[in-house]
């Protein structure tokens, strides 16, 4: 596999020089290897990996900012270890230890993860793969938890994180007791599995077996949830990498650094969290809304745009001179916080792809 992708990647990179590669689908293992492999050879980026991530990245930020406990207190538990999985919980560590000073021993703790034979543990008996090994619980002593139910009771999460594709995994039964656990914060609660026939659960069904006070983001799109009685409509928010893959891209073909590094894909979570209105924060929304999508495409676009400036990859020189002549607040390589300043911000608008309104807009001279 390695040999055959290493021709096609060789040959891509020498025909294309500059090239942005995107690897998409692949499964687990080569997901990991791919990108471990190639992301400090060339210009590269996984999708499923960082991409899901990122997303999920900014979700948490925001959904952290009103669950009503400390980010060095929360409990996550993720249902599914494969490359998404394992891709988000590594940001969720990097955030904690980059944002919160957290050791990275202690971040790592914060997180358990469940797959088909139970919580991922050192000693569960079976072989791991490569990309669990370093979530393996050492600290189980002799419990092993077989199911969700059981590994619920055990770790008593604040957080809760679907990227299994097991259809209504997070059960009536799991949501109320969610809800019960957290009754001193609100749960959070993210069924990241997509299409809506492989989702954990429903926005609906988190929304009326917490008592409303779910904070939540899902893979696929919901319709929006009337609470009963009342003329209160909440908006679900959808951790759909639609928020980040189309500002990458972007963002890379305008300063084109020489790779993708960790602390831009923080830089892209932490600026796309930053966008929220404040109408949305006081809803509980963790993402902006879709209408606004070009709008929050452009501000993380640049972003990651400062930000590989800031660390030196960037190779355009139009743009190292504008990022440099307008710096962001007070940002730096090492603490990226997603910031950008308004003329990276309208040069980047003004880069933009934009549809036609009406064919005579598009051919004004032609008579239709």
């Amino acid at each position: 596999f390695y040999a055959a992708t290493e021709k096609v990647l060789d040959g891509l990179t020498a025909a294309f020089p500059g090239i942005f590669i995107q690897f998409e689908d692949f499964n687990t293992p080569h997901a990991f290897g791919l990108l471990e492999k190639w992301r400090h050879r060339t210009l590269c980026f996984n999708d499923d990996i960082q991409g899901t991530g990122s997303v999920i990245l900014a979700g948490f930020i925001s959904a952290i900012k009103l669950a009503g406990i400390p980010a060095q207190d929360q409990r996550i538990l993720f249902v599914g270890a494969g490359s998404a999985g394992v891709g988000v919980a590594k940001q969720l560590v990097d955030y904690l230890v980059i944002e919160h000073n957290i050791p990275e021993e202690q971040a790592k703790a914060m997180f358990w993860f469940v797959d088909s034979r139970g919580i991922i543990t050192a000693n569960r008996g079976d072989t791991l793969a490569d990309h669990k090994v370093y979530f393996a619980r050492e600290d189980n002593g002799s419990t092993q938890c077989k199911d969700l139910g059981e590994a619920l009771e055990y770790v008593k999460p604040t957080a809760l994180i679907g990227l299994s594709t097991i259809y209504k995994a997070f059960s009536e039964k799991i949501l109320t007791r969610m809800n019960e656990i957290n009754r001193q914060a609100r749960p959070i609660i993210f069924p990241l599995s997509n299409p809506q026939t492989k989702a954990e659960c429903t926005f609906e069904e988190a929304m009326r077996f917490t008592d409303n006070r779910v904070l939540f983001a899902s893979g696929t799109a919901f319709p929006s949830y009337t609470i009963p009685g009342t003329n209160d409509t909440r908006v679900p928010g959808q951790g759909n990498n639609m928020y980040v893959f189309p500002p990458i891209g972007l963002g890379a073909k305008l300063v084109r650094p020489t790779k993708i590094t960790d602390s831009m894909i923080f830089a892209v979570s932490k600026a796309l969290s930053n966008t929220l209105s404040d109408e949305e924060i006081a809803r509980g929304e963790l993402y902006p809304r879709i209408e606004r999508i070009r709008e929050t495409s452009a501000q993380v676009a640049a972003a990651f745009i400062h930000q590989a400036v800031r660390e030196g990859t960037a190779q355009d020189q139009h743009w190292i001179d504008l990022v440099q002549a307008n710096p962001a607040q007070s940002a730096t390589s090492e603490t990226p916080d997603g910031t950008y300043s308004q003329a990276i911000l309208d040069e980047v608008k003004s880069a933009m792809w934009t549809p036609a309104e009406s064919a005579q807009q598009l051919f004004p001279t032609t008579k239709l």
